[in-house]
């Protein structure tokens, strides 16, 4: 029977696992103490016999030989061999679990898609169970010594009702040499597709559920099959075995405490009872006794499956499934949080205090930011980078509008430039002044109320042209109209404010190459 101590280790607690040290059932004390009596008797023995019966000379020799096993034993490598063993087997053990036939998904399947509340419905959905806990039965007979010794021949699952007289005739006329489990899923399929044809079965999505959901309960059958035909490999395990066994034989000589008066390194004291090498014993035994105990559960062991309780569970639930509740539903009727927005159920006086706890709303929930730094910024007053290879550098435009381009040169390559971006805010504080780059004394230069383009901008030289009457300059009036209609980028232009030409500061946020 199962050993389930879960309750006990339900809240980590200090020394919370020292009442389970005290169990017997299904614990290390119970499959280890014979051979850890058997061990330590045996060394008591060659110690009794080293200390009282031999002679000097023999002492001597003995002495040797314990040296000898002392230094070697540690060649075998136990921890290395067990643990790869023990993680193999417990990981199999808990598949072999997980392959259990449980019938719950086919319950359901079969309550919802075969229909009919007559006696002959009733008798569908009644069959199709049992064919299902009957291939269950069969497999679990095959591989499970309890379920043997209950149903050890197939007059015993006759007489127990997984099949009828009728039923048994045609499993044993079946004349095959291989275990014969899958005989009752064929007679579901068969059964179904009958169902199918009456029009219990509704549709063909249906019957698609059935299938899909029988084929699932019979692969689960089939590889409890597998499992029990395939064993860990035979030489793994009398590899392991024999490294533990032959470690520990080593161990009843290598271990033994010789006389101090003798000098040998490492034997300065002399005790009657060698404590650490009985709890390797323990540990590495004890290990070995749990790859034991799990690598087949369908045994008698304290932890080994409960086979026969699995079949009565499943067989008695499956069938109130499909039979007593079949469209059978409670009377609908509103909750009791029908109208309430925001529902909530009760907590009892010992659970009262998670309703005072904060319900986790994210890992940065509680995090907190200066007050200056959650600010937003106005993005205007955000620099934005330039590309090194779209950009004309800025130090170099400032020397060029300093220099004073010659007329209709530089101001008509000027005019044609974009900014990729478009944009310096017309919000912006900051001007300039291009009256000191012209020859004009009267300056009307202050804070624009609006920030002039980029391509109306009248450079020096160009002015001077502009106002000697050049029309053939490129700022002239009519081919500054010209200009802006060659490129209609120009009029979405960001608007631009330009410095003084010493380069004391960027004349632009940045300029796109022509």
């Amino acid at each position: 029977m199962t050993v389930t101590y879960t309750a006990r280790v339900a809240n980590a607690r200090f020394g919370g696992f020292y009442k389970l040290l005290l169990l017997w059932r299904g614990s290390i004390y119970k499959l280890l103490y014979k051979e850890f009596l058997a061990f330590f008797v045996t060394y008591l023995g060659l110690s009794l016999t080293y200390r009282f019966v031999l002679a000097e000379d023999q002492k001597r020799y003995f002495e040797k030989l314990v040296i000898y096993c002392d230094n070697y034993a540690n060649l075998i490598p136990v921890s290395f061999v067990l643990g790869f063993y023990v993680t193999l087997v417990v990981n199999r053990w808990w598949s072999q679990y997980t392959c259990m036939p449980m019938p719950d998904r086919l319950m359901c399947a079969i309550s919802g898609s075969v229909h009919g509340g007559d006696e002959r419905g009733r008798l569908y959905r009644r069959s199709l169970m049992r064919y299902s806990s009957l291939s269950a039965v069969l497999i679990l007979r095959s591989v499970s010594t309890a379920v043997f010794k209950r149903f050890p021949t197939i007059d015993h699952v006759v007489e127990a009702g997984f099949m009828t007289r009728e039923e048994r005739k045609k499993y044993e006329n079946l004349s095959s040499s291989y275990n014969k489990y899958w005989i009752p899923c064929v007679w579901f399929t068969n059964l179904v597709a009958q169902a199918r044809k009456e029009g219990r079965v509704r549709d063909n999505c249906a019957l698609k559920l059935l299938m899909e959901e029988l084929n699932h309960f019979r692969a689960n059958c089939s590889m409890l099959f597998h499992y029990d035909w395939i064993s860990v490999p035979l030489v793994y395990t009398q590899v392991v075995t024999i490294a533990v066994y032959s470690f520990f034989v080593a161990c009843l000589i290598g271990r033994q405490f010789l006389d101090p008066a003798q000098g040998y390194k490492g034997h300065d004291l002399d005790l009657c009872v060698p404590v650490f090498t009985l709890l390797q014993f323990f540990f590495y035994v004890g290990w070995l006794k749990v790859a034991e105990q799990l690598i087949n559960p369908f045994g008698e062991d304290d932890d080994d499956f409960e086979t026969n309780l699995l079949i009565d569970r499943n067989f008695q639930v499956s069938m109130m499934a499909v039979d007593e509740m079949y469209d059978d539903l409670p009377l609908l009727e509103k909750d009791r949080y029908w109208d309430a927005s925001n529902p909530r159920a009760p907590y009892t006086a010992a659970t009262v205090f998670l309703l005072h706890q904060p319900s986790f709303q994210g890992s940065t929930f509680d995090m907190t930011l200066p007050k200056e730094d959650m600010q937003f910024q106005p993005l205007e007053e955000i620099e934005e980078g330039l590309e090194p290879s779209r950009h004309v550098p800025l130090h170099l435009l400032n020397r060029l509008l300093a220099t004073g381009p010659a007329p209709g040169s530089f101001g008509r390559r000027l005019s044609l430039l974009r900014h990729k971006n478009s944009c310096v805010s017309e919000a912006s504080t900051s001007y300039s002044c291009l009256c000191q780059d012209t020859q004009s004394t009267d300056c009307s230069c202050g804070p624009p109320a609006r920030r002039l383009p980029l391509s109306e901008v009248p450079f020096a030289a160009e002015q001077r042209g502009w106002e000697g009457g050049e029309e053939a300059g490129p700022w002239a009036p009519g081919r500054h109209e010209e200009a802006l209609a060659e490129d209609s980028d120009l009029a979405q232009c960001s608007q631009v404010s330009l410095l003084h030409p010493d380069g004391a500061a960027p004349v632009a946020s940045g300029f796109p190459s022509p």
